[in-house]
């Protein structure tokens, strides 16, 4: 509902629209014409005066209405602002200055896309009008439309409607922190905080050596040399693991954004279809980005349905504010992607697919990555079903869709990609321990993690 609120309502991301109405007669105003030159038209055909004088007293009327209508050439100013969230709601203000001789206002209002109300508001009481919207999602989304038109003199003129009054805001995810996180196969970097397969510094033990050109004589181990050494010649080193920073691709499938309702998926409508699968995208993916960048990783990111959303890989705060802006206004383009090519991945990458699994293009560039020698975790992103006020008949549909979808699984598995099951359902412990599981080095690339059953 739509309240009168205080003067001193918080206010931000405002939408302003200042115009000239322009007055028409209403639709009441027009048919009373109608009849009254009816009716006088009717007295003079028949020589009525009984007649005539009916219609007087409308064609007065009528007149009357329009010379009264609100004077040309005033100004309209109507605001609509977003104003402070308490993160799961938000504050909205409207406030119309109303011009003179305006006795009301007809307000047309939706919140998040869904169904519009339409009230109606005296002149004088027109100021500041607040609601709330709750924020049901992430992303780029719309959270208050408004339409109006102005009556004039016991609703006589109406004005011509103006453009509607869109405001939206971009919902940031949320993010989870974790203590361990998987890394590629053979790590390339020359620096970071993962232990490598080569020898160099900074890591945990590794091996004793033979002294060879190029070795601090610092790291000499002299009981090693003692007990090994055949010479006075014969040096032996204790020797350590080099660190090396990961390289990291995450890869969002954006096409699609289906809800825990299955009622609602030929719909959409954000008020209605629950959590849905970008929901859990995005906050995987700024989760696992933010984890990588503060370990001292190199992050890439990459959205399938649009080129313009790619970002490089690099490292550092900076970076991972152009990641979390770039997840943050991911939205659904329903547009299916043809790539010739798969997105180009540095050698030795990790790569995480962050897809509902619901066709085959998605799972095609995994079997391409895997196949390249690159390490694949798809990170299912479906939130679990919810059958309120659905159809046997939706109910048989979906059986089916799951039933492909888990054939793809099956395929993914057989080929050794690594699965993580995200959802809204579980808690950060679960989630914290299946990234355990994947972050064992010595794990092989197989398993469902967090499988249904």
């Amino acid at each position: 509902m739509i309240d009168p609120a205080p003067q001193s309502a918080p206010r931000s991301s405002r939408v302003t629209a200042t115009a000239l109405p322009s007055w028409t007669r209403s639709p009441g105003l027009i048919a009373g014409g109608v009849i009254a030159v009816a009716i006088a038209g009717a007295a003079v055909l028949l020589a009525r005066i009984d007649l005539a004088l009916l219609a007087l007293p409308l064609i007065i009327a009528v007149t009357l209405s329009w010379e009264r209508r609100p004077p040309q050439g005033q100004s309209a100013t109507v605001t609509l602002a977003l104003g402070e969230s308490d993160g799961s709601e938000m504050d909205f203000t409207v406030r119309i200055d109303v011009p003179a001789g305006v006795e009301a206002i007809a307000l047309r209002y939706s919140l998040l896309a869904y169904e519009s109300r339409e009230i109606v508001i005296a002149g004088p009481l027109a100021g500041d009008l607040s609601g709330r919207v709750p924020l049901l999602h992430s992303g780029p989304q719309e959270l208050v439309r408004i339409e109006y038109r102005f009556l004039g003199p016991d609703a006589g003129v109406t004005s011509l409607p103006q453009e509607p009054l869109i405001a939206g805001r971009i919902i940031a995810p949320q993010r989870a922190a974790f203590g361990s996180l998987p890394v590629p196969r053979r790590l390339q970097g020359l620096t970071g905080s993962h232990e490598s397969a080569r020898a160099g510094d900074g890591g945990d033990f590794r091996d004793v050596h033979p002294f060879t050109a190029g070795d601090r004589l610092r790291r000499i181990d002299w009981k090693a040399t003692a007990r090994r050494g055949q010479n006075a010649a014969d040096l032996y080193v204790r020797r350590t693991a080099a660190l090396a920073d990961a390289t990291v691709l995450i890869v969002l499938d954006s096409r699609d954004d289906v809800g825990e309702q299955v009622a609602e998926w030929y719909r959409n409508a954000a008020a209605k279809k629950g959590i849905s699968s970008l929901d859990v995208a995005r906050e995987a993916a700024s989760s696992i980005a933010a984890g990588y960048i503060n370990a001292g990783d190199r992050v890439g990111f990459q959205d399938l349905s649009s080129r313009s959303r790619m970002i490089a890989h690099g490292g550092g705060r900076r970076h991972l504010w152009h990641l979390l802006r770039a997840i943050e206004i991911t939205q659904p383009s329903a547009v299916a992607f043809r790539h010739q090519r798969p997105p180009i991945v540095p050698p030795g990458a990790l790569v995480y697919l962050l897809s509902s699994l619901l066709d085959d293009q998605g799972v095609q560039l995994a079997l391409r990555w895997r196949a390249n020698g690159h390490r694949v975790i798809a990170v299912d992103v479906l939130p679990p079903a919810r059958f309120a006020r659905t159809t046997r008949y939706e109910r048989a549909a979906h059986r089916v869709v799951m039933m492909e979808r888990d054939d793809r699984i099956g395929l993914l598995r057989r080929r050794g990609i690594e699965f993580l099951r995200w959802s809204e359902d579980d808690t950060r412990l679960s989630r914290e321990a299946r990234l355990q599981l994947l972050s064992r080095p010595a794990r092989a690339a197989a398993g469902w993690i967090g499988a249904r059953g």
